[in-house]
């Protein structure tokens, strides 16, 4: 069983899914968190979903590896009826004089990024932070931007293990967040072993003892011919 952290703001659910379909590793174990790199560095979780930069990643990079997926796009968080909400991006000139109750600065900011939030619901202020962390936090009466500002810092998503635990579990499910397709050659090669695994599981069970086989030949050896 795969134990995987997933960090707040990134919706894995589909690569779980198709994990558990193509693969026979005994499915994956999931868990969302503010810090998933801390679930991981604690021995809590084989794989992490996280967001970088992060200085921790950074400092352990040697014992560790690291898939980067993709970047995350900068976004802005605003009260519903603010009239800013009718555009889909939003410039630095155009949110000039807004207070700015939060802004994303690293892993430690999420709950930061929360409070500022409730603060925006009550019709005060704006929110800047990752766009899709943003979609996750917001409530209903919070609606969240593109912000095509330079973002401090940049943000990717990425996953991250450490390599004395890398196994083919963990490179299948990476496989799969990077896209490959159910009839790639490695994941045929994984159903394939673990198929041929349970039929010689199944034919050692199911293998007759010695001492039967001795007895059917003492049968035929009293009865004879028929």
């Amino acid at each position: 069983m795969l134990r995987l952290s997933f960090v707040t703001g990134t919706e894995p659910d589909k690569w779980f899914q198709r994990f558990n379909e193509r693969t026979y590793h005994g499915g994956v174990t999931p868990s969302g968190s503010d810090d998933p790199v801390e679930e991981l560095f604690s021995g809590n979780a084989d794989l992490a979903l996280v967001r970088l930069p992060d200085a921790r990643v950074e400092q352990a990079q040697d014992d560790l590896h690291i898939v980067r997926l993709y970047e995350e796009a900068p976004g802005v968080a605003l009260p519903v009826d603010h009239t800013m909400t009718l555009l889909d991006a939003l410039s630095p000139e155009e949110l000039e004089g807004e207070k700015v109750m939060a802004s994303y600065q690293g892993p430690s900011h999420v709950q930061e990024i929360r409070d500022g939030l409730q603060v925006v619901a009550a019709n005060v202020g704006i929110v800047f932070a990752p766009r899709p962390l943003l979609k996750v936090l917001c409530g209903k009466k919070v609606e969240h931007r593109g912000y095509s500002g330079q973002a401090h810092p940049e943000t990717t998503i990425a996953l991250v293990w450490f390599k004395d635990r890398d196994a083919e579990d963990i490179q299948d499910f990476v496989g799969i967040a990077k896209g490959r397709r159910a009839n790639s050659s490695r994941q045929i090669k994984t159903k394939k072993s673990a198929t041929s695994k349970a039929i010689r599981k199944r034919e050692v069970t199911q293998k007759p003892k010695a001492g039967r086989r001795l007895n059917k030949k003492k049968q035929r050896r009293r009865g004879g011919k028929r």
